[in-house]
């Protein structure tokens, strides 16, 4: 079983050299063998296992091949790319460089589908698929197996998903599968079956429960259906290449827009750290504009000082406003103050 590795390594190039294969074939509006070997050997399709792989990474390069090509054999896919992936099979099995050859898995949930086709292809005698899946068979190069993939005990694997091609999808015709021309005669001999036996019953009466021209009315709602169904597809396609234009110009514009505010973020990140005491000053970055680079200087903010001690005094003293008078304190005193101001003796007794 091929590792991580070789399917990144190998998958997408492989799945676009099927793409472009079974495109060419789907242009040739035909199913026949020697269109698909016509277009194989135009591309040059066998040299797909030229290279320097050798050993294991040949044999897991050959399991991948035949996994990946197994998948367009299989629904949901069209009748004419499912015959394609059938003859992409048995190209590929033939052209391996593995020894011995490198089988191709078919699951039991599988078999089904294939047993299906297979009863098509005989109806519609697509003898070159039944020839090509019967020589495979009996060249026993296919391996009937339980799961579609290998299981290894305690080992998790994340399961490889076949991504769906839309161009090479079949298109559901249950309308036309559901009113085909047996159904349609056989709905015009009931009509004239039970038309005769209304007339034996009832000579003269004119109910009419059901319409004269029922089939005719059937064949033309399915034609209109169809119609529609192809102008709905034309319009699609119209639709899917304007939103492709569209969804292109978004990302033009986005792209542009980006680097528009990459350059602005480069122009103004860059900005020195300010010291703790001034770090009020800093430009700050608003991005709650789309992302334009708005620029927004932060507010500042003052630190109120304390009131100096004169001011304090002067706010006690005289209050705020008002005119008082002020009285200086002075270290010296008037000569007549300083009588005042002595204090009496007290007079000492003494006591023998």
């Amino acid at each position: 079983m091929p590792n991580g590795k070789a399917k990144d390594r190998f998958l997408k190039p492989l799945v676009a050299d099927y793409e472009e294969l079974l495109g060419r074939f789907q242009q040739t509006e035909s199913v026949r063998f020697e269109e698909f070997t016509a277009i194989w050997r135009n591309m040059g399709f066998s040299s797909v296992f030229y290279g320097s792989l050798a050993g294991n990474e040949m044999r897991e390069f050959c399991h991948l091949t035949l996994t990946m090509a197994f998948n367009y054999f299989l629904p949901p896919y069209s009748f004419q790319i499912r015959v394609g992936g059938l003859y992409l099979l048995y190209g590929l099995y033939h052209t391996q460089l593995a020894s011995p050859k490198e089988k191709i898995r078919i699951a039991l949930k599988d078999w089904e589908q294939i047993q299906k086709f297979y009863q098509d292809s005989v109806n519609s005698q697509h003898y070159d698929a039944v020839y090509i899946i019967r020589k495979l068979i009996a060249e026993n190069a296919v391996l009937y197996t339980a799961m579609p993939q290998m299981l290894t005990f305690r080992v998790k694997k994340k399961p490889q998903l076949h991504k769906v091609c839309e161009e090479f999808r079949d298109r559901p015709e249950r309308v036309k599968d559901l009113i085909s021309t047996d159904m349609l005669q056989e709905v015009a001999n009931i009509q004239g079956h039970y038309e005769r036996l209304k007339a034996s019953v009832l000579e003269r009466s004119s109910i009419a429960v059901t319409q004269q021209d029922l089939p005719a009315r059937l064949h033309s709602c399915v034609l209109e259906f169809l119609h529609w169904q192809d102008r709905h597809e034309n319009r699609g396609d119209a639709d899917h290449l304007v939103d492709a234009e569209e969804k292109a110009q978004q990302v033009e514009s986005s792209n542009r827009a980006q680097l528009l505010a990459s350059i602005k973020t480069k122009s103004y990140g860059c900005l020195a750290e300010a010291s703790k005491s001034r770090r009020h000053r800093q430009v700050e970055m608003d991005t709650s504009f789309s992302g334009t680079g708005y620029i927004k200087e932060a507010p500042k903010y003052h630190k109120s000082r304390a009131p100096s001690l004169r001011a304090r005094t002067h706010k006690n003293l005289c209050g705020e406003g008002d005119e008082q008078k002020i009285q200086y304190w002075l270290l010296s005193a008037a000569e007549e103050d300083k009588t005042a101001l002595k204090r009496p003796k007290r007079k000492r007794s003494f006591r023998w």
